[in-house]
């Protein structure tokens, strides 16, 4: 006689992945990246899609959802990690875009310049499309003549 699954409870469970913080940008949660891809039966499982394949944040953020998890008394939900589709920088939440401004990061933007997320300006020119971590670059503004970084669209 097979044995019922027990039905995961979603809301809890993003209840506790929206305090899951980014390790690279700590004003973001896990939730308003994107990487929450959803969830998944038997055996229960959250599902997350990094942000790049090769994200050295992966681990740390695999870990920091666990020990949520394990804190929340969710020990039986696994975490799953799934790279197709890629994630996309449209995965990005309003109000995750709004706290990378908000922290001094131009949010993504297909457009060619970036708007300074210090003064405002659209007068910005990117210096190196390397930035401290693999999804960003690093741009000035010509107006108040600051170094900003920006979130690269992918």
């Amino acid at each position: 006689m097979a044995t019922a699954v027990k039905e995961i409870d979603k809301a809890a469970i993003m209840a506790v992945l929206e305090k899951v913080l980014d390790p690279e940008i700590p004003v973001l949660s896990i939730t308003d990246l994107g990487i929450v891809r959803g969830f998944a039966e038997n055996p229960p499982r959250v599902r997350i899609t990094p942000t790049y394949t090769g994200c050295p944040a992966t681990v740390a953020i695999e870990h920091a959802i666990r020990e949520a998890l394990d804190a929340a008394d969710f020990h039986d939900v696994h975490i799953e990690r799934v790279l197709f589709p890629p994630w996309t920088t449209d995965w990005i939440s309003e109000r995750g875009r709004q706290r990378l401004k908000a922290y001094g990061i131009a949010p993504p933007d297909p457009s060619a310049t970036a708007q300074c997320p210090l003064c405002g300006s659209s007068d910005t020119e990117e210096v190196s499309r390397f930035g401290a971590t693999p999804c960003k670059a690093q741009w000035r503004c010509k107006s108040c003549l600051e170094p900003f970084e920006r979130f690269k669209c992918h």
